[in-house]
């Protein structure tokens, strides 16, 4: 196959808003990756699906290449044919992956130039998004694995359960389209082996979190506003994987000193690591998050806190398809009460409601709603996990947008977000968002923004005058090195337009670092 092939594949995913058509298209490149029938399953070949897969789900196997923004923002004369290979790329990433030591610069950069120069500018294009994992075609992870399924004429729910072990989609479609179902049940909870993390849906309030259970009792656990970390203990060897599962053993020294410490001879636990100051109350997520994305940690260096909210095995017993309360009381048995993350359990709303005031004034996010009765649904946001947060919302100003890309072509679609700046008439920058908009939403403020727009509109940034005014959600206020006000929104959503107010009505700047 030629990663033509799959850049032509991309392009048509992006193109089509069927769900339908989408998942067709992934399913044909899978096929057409796959070795011939005869070939057997440890073919080298097959090794081409699993690159494929990754790709098709806009990442490449290699997490860390080395090669960041101003590579990509400096790329060498295209190619005029196409003869790269989807398997030479994966080599030559792999091999910029292992470059390390004096000189590991210089050769990482000719690579690159060397693999980028053999590309054609579609491809060229195609790899830089694949790097940056920003290939936005509108094929999720949910979609992919329903593309494996019909590719290899196996049942959905196979594919769906061997993905909760791996995690990466690549190996589930070697596995499927090379041994099918059969070879799919080899993928099952194994210590060391990270598992997906189950998900939460959202709900604007305890109430009505706790409507959707019923009148049965729930359990309400403390949000914190850290690092999710999937801690694995077989003796004395401890893994620390993240959200993403990525490994960083190495980076959280406090959390393998902890889980060397329970009495246990083998768990797989879920929690989330976070620095605290002297009360106890989170220190602001960035230094959290300072702390995680460095690797070994000086002496010291700010503390980490580890708390557990759930156990998927313990001493040889999968407890992952057990009810959340066998898991529960499981992992009060196992770990310390300081290291378990604070609960309440009740079915009373007005009781919940009031541990949710609780924990909101101790400085965390909010809490999780759960199904007493419902097992881990391992990569899965489904309705047993309701996640509980203080909705903060704001009136600013939109100081330009962005083009969209694959299924929001056409389109303008990222808007930046302005405050108003009180010492004087203009807006300060606190970041962007293209979430929250609907389809009815892109099209009014397409037409919308190319009537407000300043200068040349040829650009990816169209900038705009700024008298729009917007309602923004987010779910908090960060320290930000990046934009001059010296502050960003987390998790920033449109509400909506609001032409009832004027710019000289947004909210300022001062509001927003008053959140701090």
């Amino acid at each position: 196959m030629l990663l033509a092939e799959l850049v032509t594949t991309h392009a048509a995913v992006a193109a089509t808003r069927s769900r339908l058509r989408k998942r067709q298209l992934l399913a044909e490149a899978l096929r057409s990756a796959a070795p011939p029938a005869e070939a057997v399953s440890d073919d080298p070949d097959a090794d081409e699906i699993e690159i494929v897969a990754s790709y098709l789900s806009g990442r490449p196997r290699q997490r860390r290449t080395g090669i960041g923004w101003r590579n990509l923002a400096d790329l060498p004369p295209a190619a005029e044919v196409a003869t790269l290979t989807p398997v030479e790329v994966d080599a030559a990433l792999a091999a910029m992956q292992a470059l390390a030591g004096t000189g590991s610069h210089t050769a990482r950069t000719y690579a690159f130039t060397e693999l980028f120069s053999r590309a054609t500018a579609d491809e060229q294009q195609f790899l830089s998004g694949l790097l940056r994992e920003e290939l936005r075609q509108g094929a999720s992870d949910s979609l992919l694995l329903d593309a494996i399924a019909e590719a290899a004429d196996v049942p959905g729910r196979s594919v769906r359960r061997a993905a909760m072990f791996s995690a990466l989609s690549g190996p589930i479609a070697r596995a499927a389209l090379t041994g099918g179902a059969g070879a799919l049940e080899s993928f099952t909870l194994r210590v060391g082996r990270p598992v997906r993390p189950m998900l939460a849906s959202s709900a604007p309030d305890v109430s009505t979190a706790v409507d959707k259970f019923g009148d049965a009792a729930v359990a309400a656990d403390t949000k914190l506003d850290g690092i999710r970390v999937q801690v694995h203990v077989a003796g004395d060897d401890v893994a620390v994987f993240t959200r993403s599962l990525d490994d960083i053993t190495d980076r959280l020294p406090e959390v393998v000193a902890l889980a060397r410490s329970l009495e246990v001879e083998a768990a797989v636990l879920d929690g989330e690591a976070l620095a605290l100051d002297d009360a106890g109350r989170p220190r602001p997520f960035q230094e959290t998050a300072s702390r995680t994305g460095t690797h070994d940690a000086e002496p010291g260096a700010l503390p980490l806190t580890v708390r557990f909210f759930d156990l998927l095995h313990l001493d040889g017993t999968d407890l992952i398809d057990a009810p959340a309360r066998e898991r529960l009381a499981a992992l009060d048995r196992a770990v310390p009460a300081e290291a378990v993350v604070p609960r309440l359990v009740d079915a009373d709303a007005a009781a919940l409601a009031e541990f949710f005031e609780r924990v909101v004034a101790a400085g965390h996010e909010g809490v999780v709603v759960k199904d007493l009765d419902a097992p881990y649904a391992a990569g899965k946001r489904g309705s047993a996990w309701v996640k509980v947060k203080p909705r903060h919302t704001l009136d600013l100003v939109v100081l330009a947008v962005e083009r969209g890309s694959g299924r929001r072509s056409g389109w303008l679609s990222n808007i930046h977000l302005g405050a108003r700046d009180p010492a004087g008439d203009g807006f300060v920058m606190l970041g962007k968002t293209f979430k929250g908009m609907t389809d009815e939403m892109l099209a009014w403020q397409t037409e919308r923004f190319t009537e407000l727009a300043e200068g040349s509109t040829d650009g990816y940034v169209v900038h705009v005058r700024p008298e729009q005014v917007v309602e923004i959600a987010f779910d908090g206020v960060q320290r930000s090195t990046r934009y001059p006000g010296g502050v960003a929104l987390r998790f920033a959503r449109v509400l909506r337009y609001r032409d009832d107010k004027t710019a000289a009505e947004a909210d300022t700047i001062d509001a927003l670092r008053g959140l701090l």
